[in-house]
């Protein structure tokens, strides 16, 4: 007969059931947390001390309060004291930042980088010299309690190994690895495809806060996706899930860099866009050179409205797709297809109603990103927080040894 769950595995669970509450709703009276968790409040406060005395949080009085009685303190995130780095690796951009508990973003650093070769040495270089920079500003009594990276490529989820990347030309790379070796902090260093991680950042503190299934959409110069089922990632059997960008839309089509033909990526991503345009080549490429697109469109050129007509008819088609296959409560489209689907809801839409199935369609939401530029980074750092809210006081207690 198999035991249950021990004292200490429950005040485990506990405490870190809490600290999510504070991580990610914010600031939260006793009261509250009484209410959402459905202990009692001599089981709080017994929690909240033990995360008090850990550094983690701390408890004061509410500011303002309009009830008569003795006011119920607030637990608030240590977020100053205990932080954790997130890395993000894209095809023109490198970008690290200092999240704090809480998911408030400390400090930040960008730098572009050239569409080349995926260089190990050299990216994970450029990253952990960025870290260093910014730990250097840190106070004395600052702990980092983890690390992970969002990357533009699949990753494999055993051992964080970035296993393809076309768009990187990435192949085989142990990039968390070698970056925690180059970090020095005695942390791994979790890695992760960087749509999945823009997904659960929308999900955890964007645009799909309370949506139990959504479909993230993520452009860059190709197309990635992140699902959300449940409540959960679908990171599939491997960690490969969500890779929607090479759903094939139209077969015998454009050529991908995954070696397909007809790719969602290769109808809807960067290069499809500007060629449509008549824009590519010449120097543009990336964000601005898409952006770009979409102003001409609104300004009345008629060849950058042409463009996004056609883009938009093939991201509705394969939205309709995701539709009926998920069910999604809402779709999020954000990287550059923020910017296209803004240009082109209207196709977008038109698509949904040819090819999705009515029931599925009935109640689906279309969203812009919340969180914009900062998703992936937003995502990362959830993602190394996710084993300080297992288990508190074990990880912190690594942390500070």
């Amino acid at each position: 007969m198999r035991a249950g769950p021990s004292q200490e595995d429950i005040r485990r669970h506990n405490l870190g059931a809490l600290l999510r509450h504070v991580h990610l709703g914010g600031p939260t009276s006793r009261a509250e947390l009484t209410s959402k968790m459905g202990l009692n409040r001599s089981t709080i406060m017994a929690l909240t001390s033990d995360l008090t005395a850990a550094g983690l949080v701390r408890e004061e009085l509410p500011r303002e309060t309009g009830r008569a009685g003795r006011p119920s303190l607030v637990v608030r995130p240590e977020s100053s004291r205990v932080y954790v780095f997130a890395f993000d690796v894209g095809p023109d951009r490198l970008a690290v930042a200092r999240v704090g508990l809480g998911g408030v973003i400390l400090d930040r650093r960008e730098a572009v980088r050239r569409r080349a070769a995926f260089e190990l040495d050299e990216l994970t270089g450029a990253l952990a010299g960025f870290a260093r920079q910014m730990r250097r500003k840190t106070r004395a009594d600052t702990v980092c309690v983890g690390a992970a990276a969002a990357v533009s490529g699949g990753v494999r989820k055993a051992d964080g190994v970035v296993t393809f990347g076309p768009n990187l030309k990435a192949e085989e790379a142990p990039f968390g690895e070698e970056l925690g070796r180059k970090l020095g902090l005695g942390l791994p260093v979790s890695v992760g495809n960087d749509a999945n991680l823009a997904a659960l950042a929308e999900h955890s503190r964007g645009v799909g806060v309370a949506v139990r299934d959504l479909v993230y959409l993520h452009g860059d110069v190709g197309i990635g996706g992140g699902i959300i089922a449940g409540g959960q990632l679908l990171g599939g059997h491997d960690g490969y899930g969500g890779e929607v960008g090479h759903m094939v839309v139209n077969p015998g089509g454009r050529a991908c860099g995954c070696g397909s033909h007809g790719c969602l990526e290769a109808e809807v991503g960067e290069r499809a866009l500007l060629e449509a345009a008549g824009r590519f080549g010449a120097g543009q490429q990336g964000r601005d050179a898409v952006r770009a697109v979409v102003e001409a469109a609104d300004r009345g050129d008629i060849v950058a409205q042409e463009a996004l007509s056609r883009i938009g008819e093939w991201l509705g088609l394969g939205v309709a797709n995701l539709v009926n296959i998920l069910n999604p409560e809402m779709v999020i489209f954000g990287g550059m297809l923020r910017e296209v689907y803004l240009g082109s809801a209207a196709q977008v839409r038109t698509q949904l109603t040819l090819h999705a199935m009515g029931p599925q369609r009935e109640r689906l939401r279309l969203r812009t990103s919340a969180l914009g530029d900062s998703a992936t980074l937003v995502g990362a750092a959830e993602l190394a927080f996710a084993h300080v809210l297992a288990d508190p006081l074990e990880v912190l207690a690594r942390a500070n040894g």
